[in-house]
């Protein structure tokens, strides 16, 4: 499922236009950028936790040389399923939000 798709089916689902649905999918995606980008974790109870996590400088080998290399320290963002969502994924529970049911 691509972002379109997405779209696509919030707009079935919710019966609201694409043009709406896609707005609400821009601005959920948006919120929770904005939140990881100030160090914030974006938690959804029973979908996971978007967070941003610090990895430190390391060293490292380039591959064709084996020669040592400095890898500088970055933010990442990482995602952290929900309970909800593995067991929805393990096919041991539908329609985590109660909106969306598998059929």
């Amino acid at each position: 499922m691509n972002k379109n798709d997405l779209v696509g089916k919030i707009a079935q689902e919710a019966d609201v236009t694409k043009a709406v649905a896609a707005k609400c999918v821009n601005s959920a995606m948006n919120a929770i950028q904005e939140a990881m980008a100030d160090g914030e974790a974006v938690q959804l109870a029973g979908f996971g936790t978007f967070q941003s996590v610090e990895k430190a400088a390391r060293t490292g080998r380039n591959p064709q040389t084996g020669k040592a290399i400095e890898i500088p320290a970055k933010t990442v963002p990482k995602f952290k399923p929900g309970k909800g969502l593995k067991e929805a994924v393990a096919g041991k529970k539908k329609g985590i939000f109660g909106i969306f049911k598998r059929k």
